[in-house]
């Protein structure tokens, strides 16, 4: 695999860039990021967890009260509904522990496949490739993966990536993304996977 031996050279610290201290925190912080930097939930974070950062209390907030709070990582309604509903389900469900096992976490009010991988393989070392829009768009470009869902796409990069690697690959693939396979302007005169890439020529 060129492509992901490339990667682990150009960055060797890939790690997540949001900013949390239990899997509780990550989970929250995911859910928040959805449409938004890692750098605003950073942010936000740093000044919720100060006070909220568990389920229990968490609940002890509003769904008012916590739109205020989240209120800059936009569609504040809808995140702050998920992780009450999440935050209930754990105390509820699983004696106020995020579960560790992607089944379960599945069945936490707002968190879909995307947010239970992430949760999965960072927080509990679990393997898992969680498909966001810069995974989505360096699989795609590279040919790495193929796929018009997110779903495809995380069966195609576990059909070509060893299974203990799908949670650093997710990583490398997040950054490279970030900073050199933009949406925008990618920069492929410059970038590493350059031979290999089907963007680059002209393929994709």
């Amino acid at each position: 695999m060129h492509m992901l031996e490339e990667l682990k050279k150009l960055y060797p610290d890939a790690r997540p860039a949001l900013r949390f201290r239990s899997p509780y925190e990550l989970l929250v912080a995911v859910i928040l990021s959805a449409q938004c930097t890692d750098e605003r939930v950073n942010k936000v974070t740093e000044v919720l967890f100060r006070e909220y950062n568990t389920p229990g209390k968490m609940v002890t907030l509003s769904a008012e009260e916590l739109e205020r709070y989240i209120f800059s990582c936009g569609f504040y309604r809808n995140k702050a509904a998920h992780i009450l509903s999440a935050s209930r389900d754990i105390l509820e469900k699983f004696g106020g522990q995020v579960p560790d096992t992607l089944e379960e976490l599945r069945t936490l009010a707002g968190v879909g496949r995307k947010t239970a991988n992430v949760v999965y393989s960072v927080a509990f070392g679990g393997d898992a490739i969680a498909v966001d829009t810069h995974v989505f768009r360096v699989a795609n470009r590279t040919g790495l993966a193929k796929g018009n869902t997110p779903e495809k796409v995380e069966e195609g990069l576990m059909a070509v990536i060893p299974k203990e690697e799908w949670s650093k690959a997710h990583h490398l693939l997040i950054w490279h993304g970030r900073l050199v396979c933009r949406s925008q302007k990618p920069a492929c005169a410059s970038c590493a996977l350059h031979e290999w890439c089907e963007y680059a020529k002209g393929k994709a």
